[in-house]
C-alpha cells in the first residue's frame, strides 16, 4: 500500500525499479535450502536479533509469505521485513510480515539474513559488485545474503551465499523431471557468472564437466534422476571437483561448490 507509515528508517532507496515478476512458490528450491543449510541455520539461530530482508519481492508478496513461513521451522521468533523499491508494490503487513519500501541500503535495518532474487538479473554485469559491497556493508555481524535467479515457476535455481568477506559458495537447483542436462541450468545462473559460460572460464568448465558426467551416469538412469544425479556428483569428485556432499537426501537436484571453483577469470 503506497504511502503509508513505516516504522523502519527513512533512506532513500538504492537501486532500480524492476519487473517485479513473481510466482506462487516460485522461490521453493532456494528456501529448502536455506532452512537445511548448516551455516545459514546456525547463524540464523546464534543472531540476538533474528532479522532477516527479502530483498525485490515484485508485484506480490506470496514468496516472502512463504519464505516467513520456512524460516519459522528453523527459529520460531524470527522478523521478516519485506523490501521493495516500487511504492505502487509495498505490501500492507499481513502474517507477522512487515513491508516497507528500500532498496540495496536495506531500509536502514541491519538484517542477519538478505534474500534477493530475481533482482540483480536485470541489472548490468558492472553493477553486481556495488550490489553486493552494499548490502553486506548493512548486514548484522556474521550475516549472510543469498543472491539468486530462477525461473519462471521455480523449477531452475542458481544462487551465490555470501557473507561480509564477499562470495562463499555457488549453488544450482533444479526439479530432477524437468531438466535434460546440468548445463540447462546456464541460462539461470547469476548474473555475476551469466555472461561468463565460456570456453576458459570456471563455470564453463565445471557445467561441461557436469554433462559429461551426467552422461556417464546413465547407467543409473532407470532408477530415477535423483539416483542418477547423485552418480554424476560422486564422479565429478573424482575428477577434482569440490562438489559439496549432503548427507541427507534431497528432493531436488542440487550442485554447489566454493566460490573459488567458479569465480571468473580476473575477479578479486
Amino acid at each position: 500500500m503506497a504511502g503509508r507509515s513505516s516504522p523502519y528508517p527513512l533512506t532513500k532507496p538504492v537501486g532500480t525499479i524492476t519487473r517485479g515478476t513473481t510466482g506462487v512458490n516460485r522461490l521453493r528450491r532456494s528456501d529448502r535450502w536455506l532452512i537445511n543449510d548448516e551455516v545459514v541455520t546456525t547463524r540464523l539461530r546464534a543472531a540476538s536479533n533474528p532479522l532477516v530482508v527479502d530483498l525485490g519481492y515484485g508485484a506480490n508478496p506470496w514468496t516472502t509469505l512463504e519464505l516467513a513461513a520456512r524460516l519459522r521451522t528453523v527459529r520460531a521468533d524470527v522478523s521478516v521485513v519485506g523490501l521493495e523499491i516500487d511504492p505502487e508494490r509495498v505490501a500492507a503487513d499481513q502474517d507477522g510480515v512487515a513491508f516497507t519500501r528500500g532498496g540495496f541500503e536495506l531500509a536502514g535495518l541491519r538484517p542477519v539474513l538478505v534474500r534477493a532474487f530475481n533482482v540483480l538479473r536485470q541489472y548490468p554485469e558492472t553493477a553486481v559488485t556495488e550490489a553486493w559491497s552494499t548490502v553486506r556493508s548493512r548486514l548484522a555481524p556474521n550475516g549472510l545474503l543469498i543472491e539468486g535467479t530462477c525461473d519462471e515457476l521455480g523449477r531452475r535455481c542458481a544462487w551465490v551465499l555470501l557473507d561480509q568477506d564477499g562470495p562463499r559458495s555457488l549453488t544450482l537447483a533444479w526439479d530432477p523431471f524437468t531438466v535434460d542436462r546440468p548445463s540447462d541450468l546456464a541460462e539461470r545462473l547469476p548474473k555475476a557468472l551469466i555472461h561468463r559460460n565460456v570456453p576458459g572460464e570456471p563455470i564453463h568448465t565445471m557445467l561441461t564437466a557436469a554433462d559429461h558426467a551426467w552422461a556417464r551416469a546413465a547407467t543409473s538412469a532407470p532408477f530415477g534422476p535423483r539416483v542418477r544425479w547423485r552418480a554424476a556428483v560422486q564422479l565429478l569428485r573424482d575428477d577434482g571437483f569440490p562438489v559439496r556432499h549432503y548427507r541427507r537426501r534431497l528432493r531436488d537436484n542440487v550442485l554447489s561448490v566454493p566460490w573459488s571453483a567458479v569465480a571468473p577469470l580476473g575477479s578479486a
